[in-house]
């Protein structure tokens, strides 16, 4: 069983990937084209989407280890299922990127983002601070809203995965413009590595904003919600 979970979080992972990423790289991301935050706002949220009706009865379709960890705080996961569905998780980013990025190699189209979709601290001005904090908050909300709808004692019936993908949306809105919106360690270790690999001008140098604070986030998530679901 942890087998066929393993498979899907990489399957669901490489989607998000692949689809968001690449819509990033398509239309790229910068204010003074901001339709490109709404249609990369959209293909993270979409993704979300369609892998929560595809995967979501095999492994609950996290496909983000920061969800994945509020899952395990709140003692929905144990240890060694935790450690697979991180694996898994990034290896699929990984392998979603890379293919868009040699799909877009082969073709010779332009990546509009320049590093492979990756986050980065630009619309921040550098601040590491700020991009922390807002990270932070932005991944509380989206794993909050997540915890929400996946509730035993609060029940939102089939339509979880939609509001879990919206929310996704919902959150990348203001984030893209800021960090590219993170919200995902994998999701940025991945965009990283490959960026990395093809010589991109110093992408890891501000990754571990975007793999402590989802993480962070998620952690004061599982605490909030515990709470609130005190009797």
């Amino acid at each position: 069983m942890l087998a066929r979970k393993f498979l899907a979080e990489v399957i669901g992972t490489f989607t998000l990937c692949f689809m968001g990423c690449g819509t990033a790289m398509l239309v790229g991301c910068d204010a003074a084209s901001g339709g490109g935050y709404i249609l990369t706002a959209l293909a993270f949220g979409l993704s979300i989407v369609a892998m929560a009706y595809s995967i979501g009865n095999i492994s609950g379709c996290h496909i983000n280890p920061a969800v994945s960890l509020a899952v395990f705080l709140r003692k929905g996961l144990k240890p060694v299922e935790f450690l697979f569905y991180v694996i898994a998780q990034i290896i699929g980013a990984v392998a979603g990127v890379s293919l868009i990025a040699l799909i877009f190699q082969m073709g010779n189209v332009t990546d509009m983002t320049g590093g492979f979709g990756s986050n980065g601290l630009g619309g921040v001005n550098g601040s590491f601070g700020a991009g922390f904090l807002l990270e932070v908050v932005l991944t509380f909300l989206f794993v909050t809203a997540i915890l929400g709808v996946t509730s035993d004692k609060f029940k939102h019936g089939s339509f979880g995965g939609l509001i879990i993908g919206l929310t996704l949306t919902f959150v990348h809105l203001v984030g893209i413009g800021l960090t590219g919106c993170s919200v995902n360690p994998a999701r940025s270790l991945g965009s990283a590595i490959v960026a990395a690999a093809s010589g991109n001008s110093d992408p890891m140098g501000c990754v571990i904003v975007f793999i402590i604070a989802p993480l962070v986030g998620a952690a004061i998530a599982a605490v909030f919600y515990n709470y609130l679901e005190k009797e």
